[in-house]
């Protein structure tokens, strides 16, 4: 005998237009879903499907009619009768002006989309100067709240600065953070509940940092990983990436990924296997899988070296 499935009651439908084309969707769903559905593409960086949004990127604003600000399409809910307009002219140049200020001031090279975002909304990040000298390691976690020296105009400042390697697991770039909080939110309340990491600073010099600025090691890290699961900009990333980028070896157009079943306990946790040249190169874990949402444990992200083993020279 079956055992019944106890299903919520249905939602109603509520109509809204997306540039012109009429669509309906569930009650409660976001301007980002009703894009979704007639096959508009919204760009989002700090968006994930698995945490409550943020709204920190700004990249995926929309033109809501009668509203007087521009709107995020990822967390606005829809109203009945809503128009939206995904790329009126003041929509392009709010994402042009958000991708050219993230790209003068973050190193992009490993976020997906931007090259053909920069593309479409013409956005030149390199229209604000050279790109400052990168700040020495502990030298940003150093600085002060409320004290950011204002620069002279010759360059553009830029949070770059060496990546951080201080443990066999994964590493953390920050010269990559665009500070969208999903890595702290997956450590914190809304899955991981570690609360290893957090925001320190304000303005320019706001950024992801352990408590007391400590190691890694030394924090109260679980090493789940599920920050890198979520992470859009590649600011953290497996062991195994980072040396092989650095190597050159890194492809993910050679890649096969096969999802199974991690065997270390017995609670059932897809995990999706990366492989390159019969090699495991990291895990990650399906968003939609009922049973993880994305999330591992450090068994089910990490534990594949028993399987084969890098050297390192």
């Amino acid at each position: 005998m079956s055992t019944p499935v106890a299903i919520g009651a249905p939602r109603r439908l509520v109509e809204v237009t997306v540039d012109g084309q009429e669509v309906r969707v569930p009650e409660g769903a976001t301007i980002l879903d009703a894009c979704e559905a007639v096959g508009t593409d919204v760009p989002t960086l700090c968006y994930g499907d698995t945490l409550t949004p943020r709204n920190a990127c700004r990249v995926c604003v929309v033109e809501v009619e009668g509203a007087r600000t521009l709107v995020p399409a990822c967390s606005r809910k829809v109203e009945e009768s809503m128009s939206v307009a995904t790329d009126s002219e003041r929509v392009r140049h709010s994402r042009k002006m958000v991708l050219e200020l993230l790209g003068s001031s973050v190193d992009l090279s490993t976020t997906p989309g931007v090259p053909e975002w920069n593309e479409r909304y013409d956005a030149r990040p390199e229209r604000f100067g050279p790109r400052a000298e990168p700040a020495p390691l502990g030298e940003r976690d150093a600085r002060h709240a409320g004290e950011h020296e204002v620069g002279d105009g010759t360059v553009a400042a830029t949070v770059e600065q060496p990546t951080k390697v201080d443990n066999d697991l994964y590493v953390r770039d920050y010269g990559k953070c665009i500070m969208c909080y999903k890595c702290v939110d997956a450590c914190g309340e809304q899955w991981q509940n570690t609360f290893a990491i957090g925001i320190a600073g304000r303005g320019f010099d706001a950024r992801v940092s352990t408590e007391h600025d400590v190691a890694l090691p030394d924090s109260a890290c679980v090493y789940c990983g599920n920050c890198i699961e979520v992470c859009p900009t590649g600011a953290l990333s497996f062991r195994t990436e980072y040396e092989m980028r650095n190597e050159g070896t890194w492809d993910e157009e050679r890649q096969s990924q096969t999802t199974t079943i991690c065997t270390y306990c017995g609670v059932g946790c897809n995990v999706t296997l990366h492989v390159q040249d019969n090699e495991i190169v990291k895990v990650t874990s399906p968003h939609d899988n009922p049973v993880t949402h994305g999330n591992l444990c450090i068994k089910g992200r990490f534990g594949f070296q028993h399987v084969q083993q890098r050297r390192r020279d």
